[in-house]
């Protein structure tokens, strides 16, 4: 599963990418524009939230959790 986050404009450019594991701990993988700050705040939340966040994913892809394969 991955996670994108934006910064406060929405952008594209602003974007971050997250690779999600099964214990909540991610990956970033691109951090946009994004400071530590925010990072950190992003990955709290997925980390509190990623069992229900992964239910959401399940319902539209066939992939698990990253590293699962």
């Amino acid at each position: 599963m991955h996670v994108h986050a934006s910064d406060r404009k929405l952008t594209e450019a602003g974007s971050a990418k997250f690779f999600v594991k099964d214990d909540g701990d991610t990956v970033v993988q691109n951090r946009g524009l994004l400071n530590d700050r925010e990072l950190r705040k992003i990955q709290e939340f997925i980390k509190e939230n990623y069992r229900e966040m992964y239910l959401k994913w399940a319902s539209y892809s066939d992939e698990g959790f990253y590293g699962d394969k």
